[in-house]
């Protein structure tokens, strides 16, 4: 089996982009992908993952039928321990690749300096307006655009999430209030639950013991506590519908994010920029070396709406911009009105780095195929 892709980043994730028509008809996405990752094997060392849960993702593309919408997009976050893939979320820095492939193949021709591309999640149904630099109508001969996080450049993309609330679970809180209380590993927690972009938990940073005013400090800390924010992520899951039992519960969702006013400016050197919130966002119950793009914007709206653990940090006063502080830098999302609705986003960049065939033995029944019966969608 041959399958043409590209292996394209997008923000501060890698991902295999493949268009619908090019995957075998009557193949399971199931069994296909884990194969061709690699997994199950930490390494993935036969196949195309990365080995992480920012390189082991994938985005299925293709044209549709429906006006006003120019692609349509299917993200699978790959398993690497388990032969597994995870549909119940979006990637928001792997979103940003879908705006550039549609200019980059012709789907969509561009004009003017920045060119707007209207793409679809079809895993939440969430529109994303994406916006790609195309200076004099084309996009630059060599990338320009830097990020945080990304120590090359890439092409400008800003993702505008079109009234993202509540594309997951109905509601921007699931549970109907701006804060709960979950019990785990013996302690009671106060935290947020919002659903905007990706469903996600908040915990407060002085709730597990970490300094506002050392970040740098916050990662021993975290890592020390992974299985009770698992627990805490879990119990999240079933009280905002994503779940029947906690041991049920997606690894993908829920995400969960630890957050904190930041310290007064100038108090340590790794606070010299100036930020609304400290994050530290888990992926795949690992720290996540940047943040999670769908959670930013839950983030986003959560700082906006009165009563949550982050409009008590900020004291509602943020305007149209959000600063926060992630591991590999600030990240910086906005707000804005657009067509009597609201689009929340960030901007991001993105490149191609390899066009490729993969190959796979034909038949997937075999050994291989024991191996996946258990992966399933």
């Amino acid at each position: 089996m041959k399958i043409e892709a590209e292996w394209m980043r997008g923000g501060t994730s890698k991902c295999w982009v493949f268009e619908a028509g090019h995957l075998r008809e009557g193949t399971s996405l199931d069994a296909l992908l884990p194969r061709v990752f690699g997994s199950p094997d930490s390494r993935q060392i036969d196949g195309v993952g990365g080995a992480t849960s920012t390189t082991s993702k994938a985005m299925i593309l293709h044209r549709p039928d429906d006006e006003g919408i120019d692609v349509d997009f299917t993200f699978a976050q790959v398993g690497i321990e388990e032969a597994a893939v995870d549909w119940g979320s979006n990637c928001g820095n792997c979103s940003a690749v879908v705006g550039l492939y549609a200019i980059e193949k012709g789907w969509v021709v561009p004009g003017g300096d920045v060119t707007r591309i209207v793409t679809r999640n079809t895993n939440t149904g969430q529109v994303i307006v994406q916006r790609v630099a195309t200076p004099a109508g084309a996009l630059p001969i060599v990338p320009d655009a830097q990020m945080p996080g990304v120590p090359f450049p890439g092409y400008r993309v800003g993702l505008g999430f079109q009234d993202p609330a509540g594309k997951t679970t109905g509601a921007l809180l699931p549970t109907g209030s701006a804060t709960d209380t979950i019990t785990a590993g013996g302690t009671r927690w106060t935290v947020s639950m919002v659903d905007a972009g990706a469903p996600v938990v908040i915990v407060r940073a002085e709730d597990l013991g970490l300094d506002p005013a050392r970040y740098e400090s916050w990662l021993p800390g975290v890592e020390l506590q992974l299985d009770t924010l698992d627990q805490i992520r879990r119990q999240a899951a079933v009280r905002m519908g994503l779940a029947a039992t906690t041991a049920s519960a997606a690894r993908a969702i829920p995400k969960l994010a630890v957050a904190a006013a930041p310290a007064p400016a100038g108090s340590s050197p790794a606070e010299a920029e100036a930020s609304d919130l400290n994050v530290m966002m888990l992926s795949m119950g690992r720290p996540h070396p940047a943040l999670a793009i769908t959670g930013s914007i839950a983030l986003t709206l959560a700082a906006r709406t009165p009563g949550t653990v982050l409009h008590q940090m900020t004291g509602g006063t943020q305007g149209a911009a959000l600063k926060l502080r992630t591991p590999a830098g600030v990240l910086e999302t906005w707000t804005e009105e657009n067509a009597g609705g609201v689009l929340v986003g960030v901007d991001r960049t993105a490149r191609t780095i390899a066009t490729t065939v993969i190959h796979l033995p034909e038949a997937l029944g075999n050994a291989a195929e024991e191996a996946l019966a258990g992966a399933t969608r």
